[in-house]
């Protein structure tokens, strides 16, 4: 994938990425091209680095070997320049993020922190700032405008989910991570959670979405395997076998197969 001339039409790309973990590498050698509008699941055991692969494709994480390409960008050394990078990032993490004590609204708009600046982020949290945009999020997650001046802390767990996806909306991301979204949620919640998700990638965004669940691949472009920091297989999601996921899912202690 890598080295093809194609990097500038990435989403995001890996080439060789390692990140070393205390008994083994939490990754390994690493490659991947994400494509725009592609939705690709990140299927694993529990410890096989899916949550440090998003942490290095949002740049939390700065892997010690390899590339990580932005859009055909490397992360900019300009700090400055690196949080306009990041904007175009959205992630959707499984505890939502979400700050309790602020409204809706202000909420919303914590997605624009990066463009703003620290003095409109401070006005923020004392001004009702971009209602008519916030409100647009909301209609588009079905979700009541009148819902903006509400503390989060008074929604409902499905409500917050959805907050919490109007949320990157107004951040506008070209790539969208999330690390593991439905693991806490019944399975009626999940589904209408990752349709939602699945919805809101359409286009030029593109969706990598860790998932404990290989019952809800439905929708997916791809799939990703991920077991002990290494890729397993990297395949279109209607050619995903019962095979493969036993493979995937068997003892943690085995390596990866050829």
């Amino acid at each position: 994938m890598a080295g093809n001339g194609k990097a500038s039409a990435a989403a995001l790309e890996l080439r060789g990425v390692s990140v070393p973990g205390r008994d083994r590498p939490r990754l390994q050698g690493i490659d991947l091209v994400l494509r725009p509008g592609e939705r690709v699941a990140l299927l694993g055991p529990s410890g096989a680095g899916k949550s440090t692969l998003l942490a290095v494709a949002n740049g939390l994480l700065t892997p010690t070997t390899g590339e990580v390409f932005w859009q055909g960008e490397p992360p900019s050394r300009s700090p400055r320049q690196r949080r306009r990078q990041q904007v175009r990032i959205g992630t959707l993490w499984q505890d939502l993020r979400l700050i309790e004590e602020l409204t809706v609204q202000q909420n919303l708009n914590t997605a624009r922190l990066a463009r703003w600046g620290w003095p409109k982020g401070v006005l923020n949290l004392l001004l009702a700032l971009e209602s008519e945009a916030c409100a647009s999020c909301l209609v588009q997650l079905d979700l009541d405008p009148s819902l903006l001046p509400v503390p989060v802390s008074a929604l409902s767990g499905g409500q917050r989910q959805r907050v919490a996806i109007a949320r990157l909306l107004c951040q506008e991301p070209t790539l969208l991570l999330a690390d593991e979204p439905l693991a806490s949620l019944d399975p009626r919640l999940a589904r209408e959670l990752l349709d939602l998700l699945l919805e809101h990638s359409q286009g030029s965004r593109a969706l990598l979405l860790s998932l404990h669940r290989p019952d809800l691949l439905a929708g997916f472009d791809r799939v990703l395997a991920l077991r002990q920091g290494q890729l397993l297989w990297d395949r279109p999601a209607a050619a995903v076998t019962a095979a493969d996921l036993e493979s995937l899912y068997e003892t943690a202690s085995m390596g990866p197969t050829p």
